[in-house]
């Protein structure tokens, strides 16, 4: 599948400076490389406040969060946000630039979620804390000035699986309320599948095949935890009454038709489904929107999408 230009030159790129495979550099060393994406994401935009705070875990543990307010009005909308690196990587640093990006372009007061990661913390224990942060903030939302009735999830990758996984937890769990899900290229299986995709896209476009059963190997406790629906949203055998879902996908990306399965699930389940794929694009192009300007135009569909759904309001 042809690949957008600007993305292409990344991964020349890449290839050019030898770049390791994350399996090859090592848990420690892939968290350090993450952090290349900051040069990736080009300024960080303005927002009228962000501090940090935190949330009482499942386990005893706390729960670092930071909060993004794009505006210094009263009771904003909430979207909670959860980030990628396949529960092995990732932080709060790295997803800085995406999230002052969403809060401006949703409206909404954008709490990032610094989750408990593998191999430290087996599957499911990043979920389980994503949902107690965003039972915590639902319940506190004074805290952040934040309207508890207008609640989403969103993330990309590992996040946006485990935004779909907070969705199913808070039906299950009786609460809270969300509005909506915006789930980017998310990971919803974790089995080591035959998807079309990660055979097609299983090298040469940024995530392999093979790191994506390294990350796995790391994040499984027990060869029957795939099968776990908080592991594996996919493998859910029922997803009615979840909320209305935006589902980004990526056409040169190995996650390509897990996140297309999830949706037509959904789906047929009857949940309210927008899938908007992106043909040319390849895995991360969220965190790229420095130098892949197809990324912008796909973060204002995102903002258009949850002011209508969530903010109750064409912005």
């Amino acid at each position: 599948m042809t690949v957008d230009p600007q993305a292409q030159a990344l991964l020349d790129n890449l290839t050019a400076q030898g770049v390791p495979d994350f399996p090859d550099l090592g848990v420690e060393a892939s968290r350090g490389f993450i952090n290349a994406f900051l040069d990736l994401e080009g300024p960080a935009q303005e927002v009228a406040e962000a501090w940090e705070c935190s949330a009482p875990g499942p386990d005893g543990n706390e729960i670092p969060m930071r909060v993004y307010r794009p505006s210094n009005g009263e009771s904003l909308p909430i979207l909670m946000y959860f980030h990628g690196g396949y529960f092995v990587i990732g932080g709060l640093e790295v997803a800085d630039k995406p999230c002052r990006q969403l809060a401006n372009v949703t409206g909404c007061v954008v709490v990032s979620v610094d989750y408990r990661l593998a191999p430290e913390h087996k599957a499911p224990a990043g979920a389980e804390d994503c949902y107690a942060a965003t039972r915590w903030v639902a319940t506190n939302a004074e805290r952040v000035g934040g309207d508890p009735s207008r609640l989403g999830v969103t993330g990309d990758s590992a996040g946006g699986g485990l935004a779909a996984t907070v969705s199913l937890m808070a039906r299950d769990r009786g609460g809270p309320s969300i509005g909506v899900q915006v789930l980017q290229y998310p990971v919803t299986d974790m089995s080591k599948d035959d998807y079309p995709s990660r055979i097609s896209n299983g090298e040469g476009f940024l995530l392999t095949r093979r790191a994506m059963e390294w990350f796995m190997d790391l994040v499984i406790d027990k060869p029957d935890d795939v099968d776990n629906p908080y592991i594996s949203p996919v493998r859910a055998l029922d997803l009615a009454g979840l909320p209305p879902a935006m589902v980004i996908t990526a056409g040169n990306d190995p996650l390509h038709d897990e996140g297309e399965a999830y949706a037509r699930r959904m789906e047929a389940a009857g949940v309210s489904v927008v899938s908007l794929e992106n043909p040319t694009m390849i895995h991360g192009f969220l965190w790229m929107a420095g130098i892949v300007e197809h990324a912008n135009g796909v973060y204002e569909q995102i903002g258009q999408y949850v002011r209508d759904n969530l903010v109750g309001e064409t912005a």
